[in-house]
């Protein structure tokens, strides 16, 4: 981590900026269930929070950080998303790497009717991963 630098660049045009109570042990799962490159990390300050966590995974960035209440960033669950995985090789892979890292079944991996392969899983901090492979159209 000391060799880690602080920015890196986003690699798509659109970025997730998660924020999660224990930003650095959410990129390290990442890193084991999604094969996550970390890019860039701001180092933890004395409470043990890191500001700023930018991860490479499937080709695109995701950003992370711990809440900072005292500068307007207050405790909030996750709601109302998830974060799809357009995957256009192994899925199945993909899908076993996340359970055999800890994340729990959503929704199972399944042939859907429009055609993809498609299942949801949730991570210990309440972030909902959908993994999707285009089918046939």
């Amino acid at each position: 981590m000391a060799d880690t630098p602080t920015y890196a660049a986003a690699k798509s045009g659109i970025v997730a900026y998660l924020a999660i109570e224990g930003a650095a042990k959410a990129a390290a799962l990442y890193q084991k269930a999604f094969g996550a490159e970390l890019a860039a990390m701001m180092p933890p300050d004395e409470q043990g929070r890191t500001m700023h966590i930018h991860l490479y995974i499937n080709g695109s960035s995701i950003m992370l950080g711990d809440f900072y209440p005292e500068q307007g960033h207050a405790k909030v669950q996750p709601a109302g998303f998830n974060l799809t995985l357009q995957l256009h090789g192994d899925i199945d892979a993909w899908w076993e790497r996340a359970v055999a890292a800890g994340l729990q079944v959503n929704m199972p991996l399944a042939d859907m009717f429009w055609g993809d392969r498609y299942g949801s899983l949730k991570d210990e901090f309440g972030v909902i991963w959908a993994l999707n492979q285009p089918g046939k159209h």
